[in-house]
């Protein structure tokens, strides 16, 4: 049976609690090259600004705790956790992502060493690796492979067991990148011909 006072009272779960709106703020910094402008909520974190306010969806969310690394964007010039980030504290910065590091199309040297060596598997954790050790090589362009697997340890692979990553590095660093990337692309193109053949 149910007491007279209790049959009109509403069940805690069926209690529904809004969260109090907080203030937009507005943010001003640069991207890719681009100058930017949005009104956000102070706690949206950099990661969610990029991908969902931008379109930048280059950059990855592996874990949202900063611990691999997929989420990496450069700051300023230094490589962050952008899942971290919140959006306001990047106000008046300079952020390069995954899509502005090449330029006018073309990839970089880190970039095409890494589908020269196979270190492209299934691209969730390749942008972070690409911005950390893009950044790596900016303060260090003759590193040694211990140098090179310390610059990358925050970052996470669950695919390619790091040495094609590694390989990948030391060779755009020695600058042994270039010819057998076309090489695959016109083998795989003469491929697809000879498929179409059968």
């Amino acid at each position: 049976t149910t007491r007279g006072g209790d049959r009109d009272r509403p069940s805690a779960r069926h209690v529904q609690w809004e969260e109090p709106l907080m203030p937009l703020q507005r943010v001003t910094m640069t991207v890719n090259g681009q100058a930017v402008e949005r009104l956000v909520e102070p706690s949206v974190v950099l990661l969610d600004f990029l991908r969902e306010d931008l379109g930048l969806t280059g950059s990855k969310e592996g874990c949202g705790t900063g611990d691999c690394g997929a989420c990496t964007v450069s700051v300023n010039g230094q490589p962050v956790h952008s899942c971290l980030m919140l959006t306001p504290e990047a106000e008046g910065a300079t952020i390069t992502t995954i899509e502005g590091l090449g330029k006018n199309g073309q990839l970089t040297m880190l970039q095409r060493a890494f589908v020269q060596y196979g270190a492209i598997q299934c691209g969730i954790c390749t942008p972070g690796f690409l911005m950390m050790a893009s950044a790596f090589l900016e303060e260090n362009s003759q590193p040694t492979e211990q140098e090179i697997r310390g610059a990358i340890a925050g970052n996470l692979c669950r695919c390619t067991g790091y040495d094609k990553i590694v390989r990948a590095v030391q060779a755009a660093a020695e600058g042994k990148v270039g010819e057998l990337v076309a090489q695959r692309v016109q083998s795989s193109a003469q491929d697809d011909e000879s498929e179409g053949d059968r």
